[in-house]
């Protein structure tokens, strides 16, 4: 079967090999079957190893959804009675995180810090210590809106100083960005199929300390679908998720798996590093302008400014670069135009090379000046 290549530089889903997308066609299964049980239980381990957990302290719990449910199910879950998250807030998948506290009305303090830069860890340091009926400290690790890269072994220590549960989303830096849990100080982090495996998207898993798990068994009760506790439990009771997986898109996580390993934790890093510095490169060459600056990156999102030329559209040049099998991606800066070019996925340094003549191209076609111009 011949499938077209398309080359996605959007923050994920992600390019994936034509191995993970065949491996969807399968025989059909009841998922309530001992061999696909087994099939999870497997994954539920190698999940884990990725971020070099050991197994007797730390489990992966696996949810039908996009990203955004391990948010849910994390905040929701492990927040006790009469205690009150922090959520460190420097960019839209933090505010995200806001957003979902006040949806549930969970007790919780926004600490806000610009977008273009890091959290002012002196500044977490003294809430903490105003607050000590903080249960949760929350961060996001590579804040995909921009590219900054967070200091999460940092603030993991403060949070455990404080006696606080430590949670990070490693969504869009799981199985990319080496992590160690424990080295990380790192309670529970998530992420999807779709990022950092390079599987399909449908699938997503939280992994997190066992005895905090159980512990949260007599928190109160905020969702039925996306609580911790019930899902973990019902797989250590029975193998199974609680309700229907996606059986198909478990397969092609399975395959996806197998590849990572094959390819190795510091060899796939190595690639992604590779298709970075061919993007920061590319963008260099044609003129364009990055928000963040290179030294606090995360080496996986590049956010570039909109160039000063009256000719400019984005959704022009993103047409463009689509119809030719390139998908680039806007910002998420809120009141800044920016677009965003991400080192996911199944690429390499060649497929970088081969975008950049697309987009400029794009830009020739759209009468843009070649390199971009900028006022200031």
């Amino acid at each position: 079967m011949q499938i077209r290549r398309n080359i996605l530089l959007n923050p994920g889903p992600s390019t994936t090999t034509d191995t993970v997308k065949m491996a969807q066609v399968v025989p059909d299964i009841c998922p309530r079957e001992k061999e696909f049980a087994g099939l999870m239980k497997q994954m539920r381990e190698d999940l884990v190893k990725i971020v070099h957990g050991p197994l007797d302290l730390y489990t992966a719990v696996l949810f039908c959804g996009s990203g955004t449910i391990n948010m849910d199910v994390c905040l929701n879950s492990l927040l006790d009675k009469d205690k009150k998250a922090l959520i460190i807030n420097n960019g839209a998948y933090s505010q995200r995180a806001v957003e979902i506290c006040t949806y549930y009305g969970l007790p919780h303090i926004n600490l806000e810090f610009p977008v273009d830069d890091l959290p002012d860890l002196e500044i977490v340091e003294k809430t903490l210590c105003d607050n000590p009926d903080v249960g949760l400290v929350y961060i996001t690790h590579n804040e995909t809106g921009t590219g900054i890269l967070n200091p999460i072994r940092i603030i993991g220590e403060m949070a455990h100083r404080h006696n606080a549960v430590f949670v990070t989303d490693t969504t869009s830096t799981y199985a990319m960005i080496p992590i160690d849990v424990v080295r990380d100080n790192i309670d529970f982090c998530m992420a999807s199929a779709q990022k950092g495996i390079m599987g399909m998207t449908g699938l997503s898993y939280v992994i997190g300390r066992k005895d905090i798990i159980e512990k949260s068994k007599e928190f109160p009760k905020r969702s039925y679908y996306c609580n911790l506790y019930m899902q973990y439990d019902f797989f250590e009771r029975t193998g199974e998720m609680h309700f229907t997986p996606p059986v198909q898109t478990i397969y092609a996580a399975r395959q996806a798996l197998d590849e990572y390993f094959a390819e190795g934790e510091q060899a796939k890093w190595a690639r992604h590093t590779r298709v970075m510095n061919a993007i920061h490169k590319g963008l260099g060459m044609l003129g364009f302008r990055e928000v963040i600056r290179r030294e606090i990156q995360s080496g996986l999102v590049a956010s570039v400014k909109y160039p000063d030329d009256c000719n400019w559209d984005f959704n022009k040049v993103h047409d463009y670069c689509y119809e030719r099998g390139y998908t680039i991606y806007p910002g998420k800066i809120t009141g800044a135009d920016t677009f965003r070019l991400c080192a996911l996925g199944a690429i390499d340094e060649d497929d970088i090379t081969a975008f950049f003549e697309v987009l400029k191209e794009a830009l020739a076609a759209c009468d843009i000046t070649v390199p971009v111009k900028y006022n200031d």
